[in-house]
C-alpha cells in the first residue's frame, strides 16, 4: 500500500489558521502537511460546517454512497454541511480543509461538488493554510476564495449520490480508493474480509455491477484522469497500478478510446 491513512494510524499532524472564528462568517483552515500517513477524512466527519479539500500536489477522491469521483491538484472538492460524503487522498500528500459556516448561494446549491482551482485560487488557498496572515487579511481572502468558487460553480454539477453497497465489498473499495495502486488479489481479499472467494465476488457484482477484476480496472483508469495533467504517462501508470506504461496505455486506450495523451490534447490538458 501507498501508505497507513491517518484514520489507520489514528493521528496526523495539522496546522490550524482561524480568522475571524465565532463571527457567521469566520473560516477555519487546516492544513495536513505530507507526512507518514495518506489523509484521509471518514463519513463522520463533523458535518456543521460547509468544507472544502484541496491537494496542490495530489489528487483526491470523494465518496457518496456508492458514487465515486476524482479531483486533480487543479481542482478542489466542495461539500455543504450536513452532506455525506468521504474524501481521502491517494499519497501521502498535502491536503488544505477549509471550514465555514456561510457560503454563496452558488455554492450551497450543490451538496458536493468538483471545482476547477485556478493559479490565482490556488495561492490564496496556500496563502490562508500559513502563519503569519491577519484576521482581517485572512477574511478578505476568505471572500475571494468563495467569490472565484461560486463563480465557476455553475459550470459542474452536483455529485451524484448512488446507494451505498452493503457487504465485503464495500470495504474492499473502500481501500481501493484510497491506494488504487494496491495489487491484492481477490482471494485474499476475501480472506481479509474473512468470507469465501465466490461471495466476495457476488457482492461485488451486486454492489457495483461488475466483478471486482472490472471495478478496479475502471476505478484505476478514473483516478489516472485526475493525475495525468500534472504527471508523465510512465508515472500515473504506477501510481494507479500498472506495471509498466504499456499495459495502462493499452487499459486506458480501450476504456476512453485514445491514448492518454491524445486524450489530454483532446480536452485540452
Amino acid at each position: 500500500m501507498t501508505g497507513h491513512t491517518a484514520s489507520e494510524l489514528g493521528e496526523i499532524v495539522v496546522e490550524d489558521q482561524g480568522y475571524g472564528l465565532g463571527e457567521p462568517d469566520g473560516m477555519l483552515v487546516l492544513r495536513y502537511p505530507t507526512g507518514r500517513a495518506v489523509p484521509d477524512f471518514p463519513e463522520y466527519r463533523d458535518d456543521l460546517v460547509h468544507q472544502l479539500f484541496h491537494s496542490p500536489n495530489g489528487a483526491l477522491s470523494v465518496r457518496r454512497g456508492g458514487a465515486t469521483h476524482f479531483a486533480a491538484a487543479d481542482q478542489c472538492i466542495w461539500v455543504r454541511k450536513g452532506v455525506v460524503a468521504e474524501v481521502s487522498g491517494f499519497d501521502v500528500q498535502t491536503v488544505i480543509r477549509v471550514c465555514i459556516r456561510r457560503a454563496p448561494d452558488e455554492l450551497t446549491a450543490h451538496s458536493a461538488a468538483v471545482l476547477d482551482v485556478d493559479a490565482e485560487l490556488g495561492g490564496l488557498l496556500e496563502k490562508v493554510s500559513r502563519p503569519g496572515l491577519s484576521s482581517a487579511a485572512g477574511l478578505e481572502a476568505r471572500q475571494q476564495i468563495l467569490s472565484r468558487l461560486a463563480a465557476n460553480a455553475d459550470r459542474r454539477g452536483t455529485l451524484t449520490h448512488a446507494t451505498a453497497p452493503k457487504g465485503p465489498a464495500r470495504e474492499v473499495a473502500r481501500a481501493i480508493l484510497h491506494d488504487p495502486a494496491d495489487n491484492t488479489d481477490l482471494a485474499t481479499w476475501a480472506d481479509r474480509m474473512h468470507v469465501s472467494t465466490k461471495t466476495l465476488q457476488r457482492s461485488f457484482q451486486g454492489s457495483f455491477g461488475a466483478s471486482f477484476s472490472d471495478w478496479r480496472t475502471r476505478t484505476r483508469l478514473h483516478a489516472s484522469l485526475a493525475l495525468l495533467p500534472h504527471a508523465s504517462v510512465t508515472e500515473t501508470a504506477h501510481r494507479v497500478g500498472y506495471g509498466s506504461p504499456s499495459a495502462y496505455i493499452a487499459a486506458f486506450s480501450k476504456e476512453f478510446g485514445s491514448s492518454p495523451k491524445r486524450f489530454l490534447a483532446n480536452r485540452g490538458g
